[in-house]
């Protein structure tokens, strides 16, 4: 399979789609307008498409300098296991090693721990510095 590969934000209707794949959007409520605004307020985003069909995408948040936090890694379940989600890694990357990044960090979805091991992630100490507050729609 070959697959298109675009940076920026893609358009609404079509990530709306393939964020609903993560089951996330049950938690989060949002809207197809809001997730568009918070990518395109990402510092780099990497998207992947089979034809006209968004398959595959992810996002950095930085400070440009010395800080970057990979989210919303998503590849559509259809097309797990195509490498779509490391070359958008690769992509991700590549962009942070260009710029000096010096840390990145993400958080990874249940089950998913292993993809990110194999592209040399590791897992923080259980004592390390980290928390998460999950802020709710009111």
């Amino acid at each position: 399979m070959s697959f298109d590969y675009r940076t920026g934000a893609p358009p609404a209707d079509a990530y709306l789609a393939l964020f609903e794949t993560t089951g996330w959007n049950a938690s989060y409520g949002a809207s197809a307008e809001e997730l568009e605004r918070a990518n395109r307020q990402s510092w780099h985003a990497v998207s992947a498409w089979d034809g006209e069909r968004l398959c595959g995408f992810g996002r950095v948040v930085s400070d440009g300098v010395l800080h970057a936090m990979i989210y919303d890694m998503i590849v559509d379940p259809r097309y797990q296991r195509c490498g779509v989600g490391s070359r958008i890694l690769s992509m991700l990357l590549t962009r942070c090693r260009e710029e000096g990044i010096r840390d990145v960090q993400l958080f990874c979805a249940r089950g998913k721990k292993g993809f990110y091991l194999r592209h040399g992630f590791v897992e923080r100490a259980t004592d390390a510095p980290g928390m998460q507050l999950s802020l709710s729609p009111e």
